[in-house]
């Protein structure tokens, strides 16, 4: 029997090999056809509105339809469509947005390394480590920790850094010389009397034993996001960042910054480092670079990293490392433009008075029957759904019952994302108060029809 492929969602099925799917629940349900969108909504194929409860996948942080990015984008690609940075090429956009980052870092910059995404953005942290330590004569210094439950990508690299099982069963993930330590998530880590800067100290205890058991002089680098994000919207606990720091300065490991999510004004300052405390070596940046409207990313690298790099680089050759579209001019030129609106319509000062309104509608539905635990900061936040309140335990088996969550969310025009059965919230960075009211009660008409199916099931 032939299909016939008269709709989109047709020829979607018959076409599109989908990334993080459910392959088979997919094949059955068809696709959502996503056509539109202006400001934080999107409209699908059948001119259904949504109000995008993800920024896409924490990316569009100036909303759908910025007219001002679109513009910056063809002005570019009429001028120079592409050109690249090999060989010591460059161009104009490049140059522009290395200063303006550099400008911007709360880290020691001397250089900027760009790809296209966060994935190829932690796979180039762990070149530049193995490089470094090589060309100081450290070839044992190579391993890097990351923590359970981290995202740091999907690549063969940065799919090993993360730290979740859907990401390695089947991959062979993760790859040798990537180790994970403890998730900071106190809700669900922490012992029934630590509070959260015991929990935090315990955590910082636990990475230095795995320092030492591993050999320190075998310990490259420790990789954190400031807030996790897939892993369910994971928030530190108090004095975790002071504690964890001082275990790698003790042990000579370098600390990198995964501010794919976090960056450009997510948590309330333009990084999350700076709403953390976070003193890092190195920086992964991403998404919100460009509000997600092409894809680009970079790595702030360290002078003296750049440095070491050097006479390398001359004795091999050339700096073997980089992308077809390392510093694509009209990514670059996007790039600057979404940084200049950001500044000009004082993203940091909207973000600072909407998150109030955000996180106190968030927190309201720490009360309800299903709901284990609110979290969040900034305007990203997540909501986890528990069979028992009191003892917390989980729905089985994870996930499901999240799914359900997220499809009732969008049969009521509501687009998020279950992390299991968190449900995950990050809109447009753009969002006013009104819209933040009305995406919560979406969620909670929806909450309450889930609610309603448990009883009856």
């Amino acid at each position: 029997m032939t299909m016939s492929l008269d709709t989109l969602e047709a020829r979607d099925l018959d076409a599109v090999f989908h990334p993080t799917t459910n392959l088979k629940a997919h094949r059955e349900a068809g696709p959502m056809v996503v056509d539109r969108g202006k400001g934080i909504y999107v409209y699908d194929s059948h001119g259904r509105e949504y109000i995008e409860g993800l920024a896409g996948l924490w990316c569009t942080a100036l909303g759908y339809g910025v007219e001002e990015l679109v513009e910056a984008a063809r002005e570019q690609m009429s001028r120079m469509a592409y050109t690249h940075l090999f060989g010591g090429k460059s161009h104009e956009p490049a140059i522009r947005l290395a200063e303006t980052l550099k400008a911007m870092s709360p880290i020691d910059t001397g250089k900027v390394f760009f790809g296209n995404s966060g994935s190829d953005a932690n796979d180039t942290q762990i070149k530049l480590i193995r490089y470094y330590n090589n060309a100081l004569g450290r070839p044992r210094k190579k391993k890097i920790i990351s923590r359970n439950r981290a995202y740091h990508g999907v690549t063969m690299g940065a799919g090993s850094l993360t730290g979740l099982s859907v990401n390695h069963t089947h991959f062979d993930l993760p790859i040798d010389g990537v180790l994970h330590t403890a998730c900071p998530h106190f809700y669900r880590e922490a012992l029934p009397d630590e509070t959260e800067e015991s929990f935090a100290t315990r955590l910082a205890g636990e990475l230095e034993a795995l320092i030492e058991r591993e050999d320190p002089d075998t310990i490259a680098a420790f990789i954190a996001e400031p807030v996790m994000g897939a892993g369910g919207v994971v928030v530190p606990p108090a004095t975790y960042f002071e504690k964890i720091q001082a275990v790698l300065r003790r042990h000579d490991v370098l600390f990198i910054d995964d501010e794919v999510i976090c960056g450009f004004g997510r948590t309330g300052a333009w990084f999350g480092a700076q709403t953390y405390g976070m003193q890092a070596d190195t920086m992964s940046l991403a998404k919100g670079l460009s509000s997600g409207y092409l894809p680009i990313s970079a790595v702030m690298v360290p002078e003296w990293m750049f440095e070491a790099s050097v006479e390398p680089s001359a004795r091999i050759g050339a700096f073997g490392h980089g992308f077809t579209y390392s510093g694509h001019p009209v990514a670059c030129a996007v790039a600057l433009k979404n940084i200049e609106l950001m500044r000009a319509w004082d993203i940091l000062g909207h973000v600072g008075r909407v998150s109030q309104v955000f996180q106190s509608r968030l927190a309201c539905f720490a009360d309800h029957p299903l709901v284990g635990e609110t979290r969040g900061v900034g305007l990203i936040g997540a909501i986890e759904l528990v069979a028992d309140k009191q003892t917390r335990k989980p729905f089985e088996p994870v996930g499901k019952v999240g799914g359900r969550c997220a499809a009732l969310c969008q049969s009521e025009g509501l687009i998020v994302r279950n992390l299991g059965d968190s449900i995950a919230f990050c809109p447009p960075l753009v969002i006013q108060q009104d819209e933040i009211d009305e995406m919560f009660a979406r969620f909670e008409r929806a909450l309450d029809k889930l609610s309603d199916d448990l009883m009856r099931s």
